[in-house]
């Protein structure tokens, strides 16, 4: 890659200390530094790495007003050598520019990613945490900011990026509710791309949800409220019988990178996998004939994450199915292992997946 010259600002205090490694929580708290970059009409500064803090915006400041913002997640492991390993970076810059490019947005550039991500990680080291199921979890975020309130595209944005240690997303297995009244995405909008907005919507009814006793939502299609799509910041996964099933992505489906892995793991140690559409009644079928062995959701926040009931409607009637517990899961449970195994540098990465540092 071509060497930026970034210019880097320490803090003059670190957090380190602070931080409790024995007790972290998701996204609660943050490392010392963050890259930043901005571009206007199209041209790009250098970046710099800073200490991390609040910065102004402007109350016109375009992303306020027209959600033009982006981001995606990735996550830094600490190998038993002390060194950080890196999964699947590069598939996250790629992603990231299917979403700028979806948002009206211009492309980040490689080299300017990969330095501000690669120096700022090494800079942070030290927040690399070790236990298990920890990890130190990366946010790029991009947004318009130019102070304007017209209704079109911005000519300037910011590309920062942070990092924060944390602990699982989910601690228990989750109970899940089908939702069949609000739509996540529509064929033709912005499911495939992680935009801002995707999110905000989903706020009122996965609160519905939680108020029902349930920890999330599986999304249907929105045009029949009949086939599954995702659940919250997850890909979905089931076991019928001995075969791996996951729908299908369409461009109302956000392209998982730990749902590809997922799946090509699978494949290479032999289990059968289908990638199609799964109708709410095909699940109801294949509990009530007993098929239904198995059902996790896959995603960078979430790893392996297993779930334990999933509710849905029937003539009006709340129903619940009860799932294996997630001792008795063997597919997600030996694919989530191995996985973990990979990032941390334990076991072959027959797929070139991570980069150290």
């Amino acid at each position: 890659f071509f060497i930026m010259s970034i210019r880097i600002t320490p803090t003059a205090k670190s957090r380190l200390s602070e931080v409790d490694f024995d007790h972290l929580v998701f996204g609660k708290v943050f490392s010392d530094h963050m890259f930043m970059a901005d571009v206007d009409n199209g041209q790009w500064n250098e970046g710099s790495i800073l200490p991390y803090g609040r910065f102004e915006v402007a109350p016109s400041m375009s992303a306020l007003h027209h959600a033009q913002a982006i981001f995606e997640g990735m996550k830094v492991y600490r190998s038993v050598d002390g060194n950080p390993m890196l999964f699947r970076w590069h598939d996250n810059y790629e992603r990231l520019n299917v979403s700028a490019a979806r948002m009206c947005m211009p492309s980040v550039p490689e080299h300017l990613f990969w330095e501000g991500f690669s120096k700022l990680v090494l800079l942070d080291k030290a927040f690399i945490p070790s236990m298990p199921d920890t990890a130190l979890y990366v946010r790029p975020v991009y947004f318009a900011t130019e102070e304007a309130i017209g209704v079109k595209a911005s000519r300037s944005y910011r590309f920062i990026i942070f990092t924060t240690p944390t602990g699982p997303f989910y601690s228990e297995p989750l109970h899940v509710f089908i939702e069949q009244h609000f739509s996540r995405s529509a064929e033709g909008g912005t499911g495939y791309a992680k935009a801002a907005g995707n999110y905000g919507g989903s706020f009122l009814p996965t609160r519905k949800a939680l108020d029902r006793g349930y920890h999330q939502l599986i999304w249907t299609d929105a045009r029949e409220n009949r086939f599954v799509e995702e659940s919250g910041s997850m890909n979905l996964m089931f076991v019928f019988g001995k075969r791996l099933v996951t729908p299908a992505l369409s461009p109302s489906k956000l392209a998982g990178i730990t749902r590809d892995s997922i799946l090509k793991l699978a494949v290479h140690h032999g289990i059968e996998v289908e990638e199609r559409d799964i109708s709410i009644d095909e699940i109801i079928e294949q509990y009530e004939s007993g098929q239904l062995k198995e059902a996790f959701g896959v995603g960078t926040a979430a790893n392996v994450a297993h779930i334990a009931q999933i509710g849905y409607e029937k003539n009006g009637k709340e129903e619940r199915m009860i799932l294996p517990r997630a001792e008795d899961h063997p597919v997600a449970t030996f694919l989530g292992n191995t996985l973990t195994s990979i990032k941390l540098g334990l076991s072959e990465d027959p797929f070139g997946w991570v980069t150290r540092l």
